[in-house]
């Protein structure tokens, strides 16, 4: 995949170092990355955005990660064309079966091996290929 052709991807975080961290590294691997520190914000800018992937940290106060999944996966325009990974430091089978059933397409663990997460971007960016 040539870096014109890397899809966007949106962070969600609430720990400002964590998201910083990951955004850089991803930024250094040629992907367009936006942040955002809540729920909230994450779903304001996947309407004006239509970021791609998402990976999303599972708790955050107000709207956590689950909530707000769920919200992405079920927008009538963009729903189908997103792949939302959940990141988190939850590492239980029943938090993988949740994550799955809220609609998530895959399944990161902290703390983050940055390596290993953009293999897991990499593999959902393939995915996003193939449907298209």
């Amino acid at each position: 995949m040539t870096e014109a052709s890397l899809p966007t991807v949106l962070v969600v975080d609430d720990n400002h170092d964590n998201a910083d961290i990951v955004r850089q590294y991803l930024e250094a691997k040629g992907y367009p990355v936006s942040v955002a520190y809540s729920g909230e914000e994450a779903l304001a800018l996947f309407e004006s955005g239509r970021p791609s992937i998402v990976l999303l940290d599972v708790m955050m106060p107000g709207r956590d990660g689950w909530e707000v999944c769920r919200l992405m996966k079920q927008h009538p325009s963009h729903g189908r064309g997103v792949r939302v990974i959940m990141v988190t430091a939850l590492d239980q089978w029943d938090d993988k079966r949740q994550a799955l059933q809220t609609g998530a397409d895959d399944y990161v663990t902290k703390p983050i091996d940055l390596p290993g997460l953009v293999r897991t971007v990499e593999r959902n960016a393939a995915a996003l290929q193939g449907a298209a």
